[in-house]
């Protein structure tokens, strides 16, 4: 079973994810987030305290599929953050990023979540992956932004797509959407 959990910032995306594990022993959190500065390293951490301890944590960006082993269960969180991380490593310190390298960020990003959604599949697994709803707010002022949004816009409908079920997380409110 592949499960998608949107919405917004807050909006409970991550406690609704790991509640469809609450019983669970055998999980793998997928965790994408890089400590960067001392908010983030306090979001890890407040992310860590969330989780059950008997629940294995791998932490990747790249090659996802290695985090497959012996349980059935696995939670990646978050796609979001997957792709900051993704696109950045790939466009560098570019001011302007062409629809051709915006095209091969959005492919790199989708191949490694396709290549995980597949091999999960594969395995009979299951899988819910976390991603934030970007298109809600303002009109990012800057071309970054813009190109942030959009290929994590296009992301989300491909794996939307991939997925037996989706979610739109609102006021910690889960809604079932597909």
């Amino acid at each position: 079973m592949i499960i998608l959990v949107t919405g917004g910032a807050r909006s409970g995306k991550s406690t609704f994810a790991e509640s469809l594990y609450e019983y669970k022993k055998d999980v793998v959190y997928i965790a994408t987030s890089k400590i960067w500065d001392k908010e983030m390293e306090e979001r890890v951490k407040l992310h860590q305290r969330s989780r059950p301890s008997c629940w294995r944590t791998y932490e990747a960006n790249y090659l996802l599929v290695d985090a497959l082993g012996e349980e059935r269960n696995y939670l990646l969180d978050c796609i979001t953050v997957l792709t900051s991380n993704i696109m950045f490593d790939m466009t560098k310190e570019e001011e302007y990023i062409d629809y051709q390298l915006q095209s091969q960020v959005e492919d790199k990003i989708y191949e490694e979540l396709y290549s995980l959604i597949k091999a999960v599949e594969n395995k009979k697994y299951n899988l819910v992956l976390v991603t934030n709803e970007v298109g809600y707010s303002l009109v990012p002022e800057n071309h970054i932004g813009r190109v942030f949004r959009d290929i994590q816009g296009r992301i989300n409908q491909r794996i939307a797509a991939l997925s037996h079920e989706v979610y739109l997380v609102c006021c910690g409110i889960p809604v079932k959407i597909k």
